[in-house]
């Protein structure tokens, strides 16, 4: 049976496994797992007390964020934000994307210059995009690096 924490208890920081065995969603797993192995990224549990499950996870590189991940039962939302660096990257990206992902672009309206994609993964198919979503998020930051 998946664990059961109080989620909106915000003086009680979950662990990955509790979040993974509420979530029991492989897909969670199999993200989680190549943000950490591909950008080197540490999970951040963080507290909001405007979503449903309270804690969300956050990773980030070099100070950036590459994405938030709010698990629900039996999946997750990934947030990630697209900003002005990065969108001749992701418009030149969006053909080659799911028609789930083209229809989320085309229904956000950018704020400041920020398009807020928030990923309902579900299903495997949602999974390689919010990948490449990171990896234009993460890539701007690597070419100024070099």
């Amino acid at each position: 049976m998946p664990y059961q924490w109080n989620k909106l208890d915000r003086g009680q920081k979950p662990v990955m496994e509790q979040v993974s065995d509420y979530v029991d969603n492989p897909l969670w797993e199999a993200l989680c797992r190549h943000v950490e192995e591909e950008y080197q990224s540490k999970p951040l549990f963080e507290y909001s007390g405007c979503i449903p499950t309270g804690w969300n996870v956050k990773y980030k590189k070099s100070g950036r964020s590459l994405c938030t991940l709010y698990p629900m039962e039996g999946y997750f939302i990934a947030l990630v934000v697209i900003g002005p660096h990065e969108k001749v990257a992701f418009d030149l990206a969006l053909p080659l994307l799911s028609s789930y992902t083209q229809e989320l672009y085309e229904s956000k309206k950018d704020k400041n210059g920020l398009c807020w994609l928030m990923f309902e993964v579900r299903e495997s198919g949602v999974l390689p995009d919010v990948k490449t979503c990171i990896e234009i998020r993460r890539g701007y930051k690597k070419q100024n690096e070099k």
